[in-house]
């Protein structure tokens, strides 16, 4: 039986992979979950840093990752200024 990491340790380590493959920081963590298949995390990013800061543009990536932490996907799933709210619409995600 292996060890399966903790569940900060998959955070940290997303975080990291993320950078890595995109050369884009990572700001937060908005959404965590264990799978049958590893992890799912949306993590944000900034994309575009602007003056004033609350134009700059950040982005919602989808990241997958195996049972032992190690980053198998990502893509984009949102963009928005940091100063904008999202709209929440029945039928939109």
């Amino acid at each position: 039986m292996t060890n399966s990491p903790k569940p900060q340790e998959v955070l940290q380590e997303a975080r990291a992979q993320l950078a890595e493959l995109t050369g884009m920081a990572a700001e937060s963590v908005s959404s965590f979950e264990r799978t049958e298949d590893g992890w799912t995390l949306e993590i944000e990013v900034l994309e575009l840093p602007r003056v004033p800061d609350t134009m700059s543009l950040l982005a919602g990536y989808q990241v997958t990752l195996d049972p032992q932490g190690h980053l198998t996907g990502y893509r984009r799933v949102r963009r928005y200024e940091r100063g904008r709210a999202e709209a929440h619409r029945p039928g939109r995600r």
